[in-house]
């Protein structure tokens, strides 16, 4: 009897040829690096160059998270993924009323320009490149990135990286908006522009499917919720001038791994193929970078268990491998003690060590795409791909993603798949290792990674240095300067450079475009 995966798709016993009878692979396939890219985005993919291997951290203060950077550095990572605090991803300073509590818990604390200097201290911008996942304020620490690049003397078209700068998701999955859609739209499309004139290198979105699997999102509704939102930002850039070959090949995406290998390894393909679809159909792309959909992976943190933390590591493992066989650009694996608490320095470089060993210890990375011509691989990739397309189709028909969200259509969707998921651990249908099967009467020990409480006055006490040692006067001016673009149509990136150059901190120029735009009050489940 065939199972299912976990989008509820079948999955057989045995896979032969009459599962791909009449496919063919001229059309499905192609080489890697070509049309339609179901094989991965380079010709020769790892084979000439590995993925990239980056590690999500940040932590407490600016100055403790530099260290930490510059640990990860030394033990071989080849990209930084810096994490923010809550306060900082909704635009609140760390001494605002609403801060209490949240200061450097998740993340690292940035209200101004001192401490993203703090934070990039000694770390050659250059030679680094840096994922950043903040959306709703991307902008900013975006801005406030490239202000210390001019510092270091680098070249802002020097710099290397990405931001997440996805708020569709977070009104769908994840809760750290700021603004109603329609400014946050308009406030991704200025940062589209601006980074096309000032910082060209630099990748202007992570279009997340991520936060949504966290959610309790299936693989189709991850997948099909994420492409609806990348098509929602490409026409909002078409709308706002931008030829879609002058951004397209900048845009990325972010994606889970979970540990169900063989679905995770064709969910990828079946993106690839859509979405390279999509741009040369529907958008009419031109240049072949602007039909690839490249794409960061983090492994699942929402598989992780605080029950015997340490299977987490066997987890993890195999969930970097489903990235690596599914062609990811680069990859985060989690820290196997992140179900209890921030990682430790040593959980860390076992994260880091993992995917060393997939890609120096294995041969995964010897040839391009392991997995074609599979029999399952192939047939689970058709069947994920006409999935994730009839789901593309719903949200089409609510009037597009935007739509969508306003009538909670996706919020709804991945809630009733989150309950399923729950009732199924509870009743023990779905085996959970060490929680529902294998359980210990005493768990061990474990001491994990806490953040000092006193980290949020001293943050407070560095605001309030800054405000009394700068002109007050002339951060009033650049804020004044961006009501005014704000409430215009003109790029407003260019005034909160301005006005973050000047020392204006983060939450008040989040304060400032408030005044403007308003905030976003959610709808109720579709």
């Amino acid at each position: 009897m065939a199972r299912q995966s976990e989008s509820g798709l079948p999955v057989e016993p045995v896979y032969g040829p009459d599962a791909l009878a009449g496919w063919d692979p001229g059309e499905k396939l192609g080489a890697p690096g070509s049309y339609p890219f179901t094989r991965g985005v380079h010709p020769t993919m790892y084979t000439g160059r590995l993925w990239t291997m980056r590690q999500y951290a940040g932590f407490g203060t600016a100055a403790e998270s530099n260290a930490h950077y510059k640990q990860l550095i030394a033990h071989g990572t080849t990209g930084l993924s810096v994490a923010f605090d809550l306060p900082t991803q909704m635009g609140h300073d760390s001494d605002a009323p609403l801060a209490h509590g949240e200061v450097g818990k998740v993340g690292v604390a940035v209200d101004s320009i001192d401490d993203m200097r703090t934070l990039l201290d000694g770390i050659p911008l250059d030679r680094v490149s840096t994922s950043m996942t903040i959306n709703a304020p991307a902008a900013l620490l975006l801005l406030l990135y490239q202000l210390v690049g001019e510092e270091q003397g680098v070249p802002a078209d020097r710099l290397t990286g990405t931001v997440q700068n996805d708020v569709l998701k977070e009104y769908i999955a994840r809760g750290t908006y700021i603004f109603p859609p329609k400014p946050s739209l308009r406030l991704v499309a200025d940062l589209f522009g601006y980074c096309r004139a000032e910082i060209p290198r630099w990748n202007t979105i992570s279009i997340s499917g991520y936060h949504m699997a966290e959610a309790g999102a299936t693989p189709v509704q991850e997948v099909a919720f994420t492409l609806a939102d990348g098509i929602e930002y490409v026409r909002t850039a078409l709308a706002a001038g931008l030829d879609v070959d002058d951004f397209a090949p900048r845009l990325s995406f972010f994606f889970v791994a979970r540990t169900t290998l063989l679905e995770e390894v064709a969910k990828f393909r079946a993106a690839r193929r859509i979405w390279a679809r999509v741009m040369r159909d529907e958008f009419g792309a031109r240049n072949p970078k602007s039909l690839m959909l490249r794409f960061h992976t983090q492994t699942a943190g929402v598989q992780l268990t605080a029950q015997q933390p340490e299977v987490n590591l066997v987890r993890v493992a195999v969930q970097g491998l489903a990235a690596v066989l599914g062609g990811t650009q680069s990859l985060h694996t989690n820290s196997f003690d992140e179900a209890i608490a921030l990682p430790t320095a040593t959980s860390a470089r076992l994260a880091l060590r993992t995917q060393q060993v997939l890609a120096y210890e294995t041969d995964v990375a010897a040839t391009a795409d392991p997995f074609a011509g599979s029999y399952a691989v192939e047939s689970m990739t058709d069947a994920m791909e006409a999935a994730v397309l009839e789901l593309m189709g719903k949200v089409a028909d609510l009037g597009g993603a935007v739509s969508a969200i306003e009538r909670g259509f996706q919020k709804g969707e991945i809630e009733r798949s989150a309950y399923r998921i729950a009732r199924e651990t509870d009743s023990g249908e779905r085996v959970v290792v060490g929680v529902n099967r294998f359980t210990l009467d005493e768990e061990e020990p474990y001491e994990p990674l806490r953040v000092d409480p006193a980290i949020e006055a001293r943050q407070a006490e560095r605001l309030a240095q800054l405000r009394a040692g700068r002109d007050r006067a002339a951060v009033d001016a650049a804020l004044g300067g961006l009501r005014e673009a704000a409430s215009g149509t003109g790029n407003v990136l260019y005034p909160m450079k301005e006005a973050l150059r000047a020392r204006a901190t983060v939450g008040e120029v989040c304060g400032a475009l408030r005044e403007v735009w308003g905030s976003h009050v959610p709808s109720e489940v579709f």
